[in-house]
């Protein structure tokens, strides 16, 4: 579920209002992107994802209600680390390249192609 949404590395670019299927955030009147529908987040991560400044993070517990402090999401290293970990974002690689799990997916692929 989308818990923060930090103002300090906001670039108001919203690309997470324009790619959220469920219509979660709205434009505040500051510019800042604002979750106004929390409870309608289906935990796609799709804002995450497209957000260019890492300035969201999408707890993948869908159905907990936490109170996440942004403090505390920026000390653990979790804005934008969805996006991170799939690889997404300039001079990243994904996990998959990293532990070397995207082999196995290379090699399905071949056989699903003959």
């Amino acid at each position: 579920m989308i818990e923060v949404v930090s103002k300090s590395r906001c670039i108001e670019c919203n690309q997470c209002i324009a790619v959220c299927p469920t219509n979660v955030f709205e434009k505040g009147t500051d510019g800042y992107p604002v979750i106004s529908r929390k409870d309608d987040c289906q935990t796609c991560f799709m804002c995450e994802l497209y957000c260019p400044a890492d300035a969201l993070y999408v707890s993948p517990k869908a159905d907990e209600y936490v109170s996440i402090l942004e403090n505390d999401v920026v000390e653990n290293g979790l804005l934008g680390s969805y996006r991170e970990s799939i690889g997404w974002g300039r001079g990243r690689k994904s996990t998959a390249v990293n532990d070397g799990s995207y082999i196995m997916f290379r090699e399905i692929n071949k056989q699903n192609t003959k």
